[in-house]
């Protein structure tokens, strides 16, 4: 393989990927672990730049407090490991492999077994037979979880530049699915002018689909799109998020073809209120949860706490299917007591149903800075009508 490869797709210098490393190697330290086995595809990525949609097949990184980091990799992947990452050490297993016995080999080769070993036990892709298996061989396993997580929820100016360009990219979706709203057309129809607008604004493969509905399915939460045709009288919800190089925005819309009812117009000046309220909630220094009871505060004093059970905000950042947010980060909820710093980034979707009805959805992804939250979309909020 040339070596001329390495690295060329890099979503970032290695210089960063390096300072990730060291970091995280800090943190290991501080909890007397000697390495950590990570398997997450998000915090895969942050310390090393390595992206594949591949990422259902086995694959980690196995970092050391003391020497280099090694990845181990299904086969097929390795060119793309290569021109996506400057890790030096790397191993590969074919198909017919069990990767658990890939990775003990691959400690014994690093002389770590009998070492303080940890693993994210709390991520999305630890089968429970792989970890039995891990146990069965090397006793007792240490938990990682929360090590590369601390570390992702303040961005880089590298990583804001990236959150930047994704809200770009969701705002011109959700422009394009508004104006292909009409009567005859289809819920189909408005996904496929919000991909292509955001594709064409630079977007990739995002980590969950668009959510769109319209008329009673609208009143459905995380419902998507099911090839219905709007009618006049229709109301018609819209969220997505773009990305770019993995970091990954949000934005939510409502619209309505013809008149909005009565009660859809007291929502929304319920949504809107409480939206404001969290965001000028977000200040350096003010805990997580105390954005979201800004919220709260305003949809209780409303008589509409039946309709808006959950959290207010999520973390925007790194992700991979099947999700957008930074779950594993932060949320803006109730007894979060994590103190906002600048450079966290969060979507804000507030929203309120008549629950098989319709919904009023809107939202805004977020920045910290110094001074409070900057609003990184330019989209007005109120509902839009198409008469």
């Amino acid at each position: 393989m040339s070596t001329q490869a390495r690295g060329i797709e890099a979503v970032f210098p290695r210089d960063e990927f390096e300072r990730r490393q060291r970091a995280a190697k800090a943190e290991l330290a501080r909890r007397k672990l000697d390495a950590a086995i990570l398997t997450g595809p998000e915090n895969i990525f942050y310390l090393t730049g390595q992206q594949t949609p591949g990422y259902y097949t086995f694959q980690c990184l196995v970092l050391p407090v003391e020497g280099e980091p090694k990845f181990l990799l299904r086969q097929l992947e390795l060119t793309n490991f290569l021109r996506n990452t400057f890790i030096a050490d790397h191993e590969v297993y074919q198909d017919n492999a069990q990767p658990a016995d890939t990775v003990i080999d691959a400690l014994g080769r690093m002389k770590l077994q009998g070492k303080r070993i940890a693993i994210e036990k709390r991520g999305w892709f630890l089968p429970i037979a792989f970890y039995e298996q891990l146990v069965e061989k090397m006793g007792k396993v240490e938990d990682a979880s929360g090590v590369v997580e601390a570390m992702r929820r303040v961005k880089s100016p590298l990583e804001i530049k990236a959150l930047e360009a994704s809200a770009r990219q969701a705002e011109a979706g959700i422009r394009a699915g508004m104006a292909a709203i009409k009567p005859g057309r289809t819920e189909n129809d408005l996904v496929a002018a919000m991909m292509q607008a955001a594709i064409a604004g630079g977007a990739e493969y995002m980590g969950m689909e668009p959510l769109v509905s319209s008329g009673p399915r609208s009143g459905v939460p995380h419902a998507t799109w099911r090839r219905r045709k709007l009618e006049h009288g229709d109301p018609i919800f819209l969220e997505m998020s773009g990305c770019q190089d993995r970091y990954h925005s949000g934005l939510m819309r409502t619209a309505w073809i013809g008149k909005p009812p009565a009660l859809a117009r007291e929502l929304e000046k319920v949504v809107l209120e409480g939206l404001q309220a969290a965001i000028d909630a977000a200040r350096p220094g003010v805990a997580c949860e105390e954005v979201h009871m800004a919220c709260q505060r305003v949809i209780d004093r409303a008589g509409m706490t039946d309709r808006y059970k959950k959290r207010t905000g999520y973390s925007l950042g790194v992700s991979f299917a099947p999700d957008w947010g930074e779950w594993q980060v932060l949320s803006l909820f109730t007894g979060i007591k994590e103190p906002l710093q600048p450079g966290m980034c969060f979507h804000v979707p507030t929203a309120l149903r008549e629950y098989g009805v319709f919904t009023v959805g809107i939202s805004e992804s977020i920045l910290i800075t110094e001074k409070g939250a900057r609003q990184l979309g330019t989209l007005a909020r109120p509902i839009h009508v198409i008469e």
